[in-house]
């Protein structure tokens, strides 16, 4: 009889157990969304009104377009050194990653990155330039911003504007300020005496409520690179979590067939109701959008993301050791004559070329006889096939329109553009820019599920709101606003959770 009466309650006991452990659940989320809700609702008005701002207000660059635009006419009149005489005289061994021709001050030079060394040349007299000087590089800011008086603030190694590792080789770097009205500061390499770095007063005001909070940019923290990684990913992954649990609590406590009182569909009143409603409103893009920004640093590397190595690049290039570019002084005078800021010079299926560069304009020219020059589809896709010789060629496209891989948003890209897609088991796509016959990006199935993952979900950079803006802007200020409702009124309830426990 015993054991009937067992078999027979079990059953029962364990709906019950299961209920308990249910009620059990619930009260650990309740709680949980409750303090975690006290703390990231900060955090996330915080990121919320940053980031509108950072619609407007980029973080400050001296990108190659300005470098371009502002950077005085090469004066090849006064260039006696060939470019491979430059090279030699660079020490370098390995293919240059930039190997280019432009002034500093009232002289010619050549500025070679190899081998992750970076040098300049004199091309009047062949010798090495720098470092520079606080004057030499005075000098060469009065060039590029003529009519300016600029002064010296100080050399400094690290400040809120050039925290990030690409300034390293170029440190320590002299601060200037220029009387041009804009309250603009300029930062020059001590090492080659070239600007890296530009900032006016307006960049730089709105940056301190945009970009450093957004993207927790403190110098402190940020010219650690790993520190600042560690910081951004454990900042926003808590918030990932109090997103999921409060949408979950949300729909818990929503009753549409049933309504409470009065048809209430929400059990809640005054500020709790509106972090109730505003939650199921914006509970989805406010989840997927700290999610994204949690994605934003690679978190436990979760994507791979394929290299185009060195042994590549040379392959593509058809460079070796030792191989002269062969570029004569009358194919500098003839790219000269395109009134160019600078003269790039590029190998592409092991030829020789220069690219005569100004503002938005590029010319190729021939190495010897200075002749313009052309390089055609074909040549371009044979030299992929040979960086990467293991896989096959799947198809190769001609992009002449901005598509949902290759499109312009905080950077003009080029077109048209040539996709070159392979069937390695990365799936890699080459972009590479015709007018220069130089690879641009890369691209595998990675770099693509994260563009989806991060840059649809946090930027919303579809091209076709892009294009027909101010749509992407209401879209984004619309969320945003539905963000904020659901922080704003969790701060309140949190706040008022915490007076009433310590009073």
């Amino acid at each position: 009889m015993g054991r009937f009466e067992t078999i027979t309650r079990a059953p029962g006991a364990k709906s019950g157990s299961w209920r308990g452990a249910v009620k059990a659940c619930n009260r650990w989320l309740y709680w949980g969304h409750r303090w975690l809700g006290i703390v990231t609702c900060l955090l996330c008005v915080m990121w919320f009104l940053s980031g509108l701002v950072m619609l407007y207000v980029p973080f400050p660059s001296w990108s190659d377009a300005e470098r371009l635009t502002h950077l005085p006419r090469v004066a090849i009149e006064r260039v006696f050194v060939t470019p491979d005489d430059a090279f030699a005289a660079s020490g370098a061994k390995a293919l240059p990653q930039t190997f280019r021709l432009e002034m500093l001050a009232d002289e010619p030079v050549y500025r070679v990155v190899a081998g992750g060394k970076i040098s300049s040349i004199s091309a009047v007299t062949g010798q090495p330039v720098g470092p520079v000087d606080a004057e030499q590089a005075r000098r060469h800011v009065v060039a590029v911003f003529p009519g300016t008086q600029p002064k010296l603030i100080e050399a400094l190694g690290y400040d809120q504007w050039t925290v990030a590792r690409r300034f390293d080789a170029h440190r320590p770097l002299y601060k200037l300020t220029l009387d041009d009205g804009l309250g603009t500061i300029v930062y020059v390499s001590s090492k080659t005496g070239e600007i890296v770095q530009n900032a006016t007063r307006n960049e730089r005001f709105w940056n301190w409520l945009g970009a450093v909070p957004h993207w927790i940019y403190f110098s402190p923290i940020r010219k650690d690179q790993e520190l600042w990684r560690q910081a951004v990913m454990w900042l926003s992954g808590p918030l990932v979590i109090g997103a999921i649990a409060g949408f979950w609590i949300g729909i818990l406590r929503l009753r549409v067939r049933q309504p409470y009182a009065q048809a209430r569909v929400t059990p809640y009143r005054g500020w709790m109701k509106w972090h109730h409603v505003g939650g199921l409103a914006g509970g989805l893009f406010l989840t997927t959008w700290i999610a994204s920004g949690w994605l934003s640093v690679n978190p436990f590397s979760l994507f791979a993301r394929t290299q185009f190595s060195d042994a590549q690049r040379v392959a593509y290039a058809g460079w070796s050791e030792g191989q002269p570019f062969g570029v004569t002084l009358a194919a500098l005078r003839a790219a000269g004559d395109e009134r160019p800021t600078e003269i790039s010079f590029v190998r592409i299926g092991g030829e020789p070329r220069l690219l005569a560069k100004r503002n938005d304009s590029t010319v190729m020219v021939e190495p010897e006889s200075g002749s313009l020059a052309v390089i055609a589809d074909a040549e371009l896709i044979a030299a992929a096939r040979r960086a990467l010789p293991a896989a096959d060629m799947v198809r190769a496209d001609r992009l002449t329109e901005e598509d949902l891989y290759w499109y312009s948003h905080h950077r003009k890209r080029p077109l048209p553009i040539l996709k070159v897609e392979f069937d390695d088991p990365s799936a890699t796509w080459l972009f590479i820019d015709p007018a220069t016959a130089g690879i641009v990006a890369v691209s595998d199935r990675s770099a693509r599920v994260y563009r989806w993952l991060f840059n649809f979900l946090h930027d919303y950079d579809l091209p076709i709101l892009l294009r027909n803006q101010p749509a992407r802007d209401i879209l984004v200020w619309v969320l945003s606003i539905a963000g904020l409702v659901v922080s704003v009124s969790g701060i309140v309830v949190g706040w008022r959770v915490l007076a009433r426990r310590i009073s």
